[in-house]
């Protein structure tokens, strides 16, 4: 199976390029971005060696979707989808923070807690919580946000405020939308029988105007559980069945690697990639409702240049 793991295209009044750890971002006039989601997979902030088939598709498309389905919340900057892997948007100038909601304690927050952490981003975390116990209201947990290659870190609402990485207006907008976000997030994930369980946003602005970036409610950016399983789990302190790219990280720490110096990336066989590939096609059908259809070509790299070639042209 075919993946797109790089892209170096030149398209029409191209101003510049920006190779992320998943998507490369096309800067068109500076005005407008060309956004692929690749088939990169990363994990602890490292760009695994191969790609995963459809999982670009798989990315953007949920997202699209869930951006038509927010965008009553707050602007955001997508203009159109002109290929199954790519999202034309606004360009805007981003915040640089993450903002991270948290509505259950779980995976890093979870490892920091049991560690004796009890205090997250400046948000205290009561003590007797158990793994996968929910928060009485979601948590915003926010990071820096970091060049690629390296960690994304902690940081407080005070810290932010302090040094002046984002005014105290434009942060409460943020708090705002996120939780407005997560709560509208949470909803529709309750009618797919999933519980949504923590998530990142990023947002940016453009002629004085805050907009949702990026990606929006993917298995890369979110975490789900199975809302049918979760109680009888979370009594018996099992692990929780669930839907996001944790189960990757889990294969990664089960092989002795979580992104720290000197170990190594486990072999990816074919084996370990299909297995990756059919959980993202899982976690599409489950997250939107929808079948996967995907889209095979000859050429993806020669699919998207026409499609979005095309599309600027218009």
């Amino acid at each position: 199976m075919k993946t797109l793991t790089a892209t170096e295209f030149n398209f029409e009044n191209q101003t510049s390029v920006y190779h992320g750890k998943v998507r490369d971002v096309y800067s068109i006039n500076n005005e407008t971005l060309v956004m692929i989601a690749t088939d990169r997979i990363s994990a602890f902030d490292v760009v695994l060696p191969k790609g995963i088939p459809f999982k670009g598709q798989m990315l953007n498309q949920i997202a699209a979707k869930f951006l038509d389905e927010t965008s009553d919340i707050c602007p955001n900057w997508k203009i159109a989808t002109p290929d199954p892997m790519v999202t034309v948007g606004l360009r805007c100038e981003g915040f640089p923070v993450e903002m991270i909601v948290r509505g259950y304690l779980c995976g890093s927050a979870w490892r920091a807690y049991k560690s004796g952490v009890r205090e997250i981003c400046g948000v205290k975390i009561p003590d007797g919580m158990r793994e996968n116990e929910k928060f009485p209201t979601p948590i915003i947990t926010p990071t820096t946000k970091a060049e690629i290659g390296k960690h994304d870190e902690d940081i407080s609402k005070e810290e932010i405020l302090s040094q002046g990485l984002v005014s105290k207006e434009d942060y409460e907008l943020l708090e705002k939308y996120t939780l407005a976000l997560f709560e509208r997030g949470t909803e529709i994930a309750a009618k797919r029988g999933l519980i949504l369980v923590d998530t990142k946003y990023e947002f940016g602005k453009a002629n004085g105007t805050i907009y949702l970036m990026d990606e929006i409610h993917t298995p890369d950016s979110s975490r789900y559980f199975y809302a049918e399983s979760y109680n009888e789990l979370f009594e018996k302190g099992e692990p929780q069945k669930q839907l996001s790219k944790e189960f990757v990280r889990e294969w990664l720490m089960e092989n002795g690697f979580q992104g720290k110096e000197g170990q190594q990336v486990p072999e990816m066989t074919d084996e370990v990639v299909c297995n990756i590939s059919n959980r993202y096609i899982e976690l599409f059908e489950q997250i939107t409702g929808e079948k996967f259809s995907p889209s095979e070509s000859e050429s993806i790299a020669e699919r998207i240049e026409k499609n979005v070639s095309d599309f600027l042209k218009k």
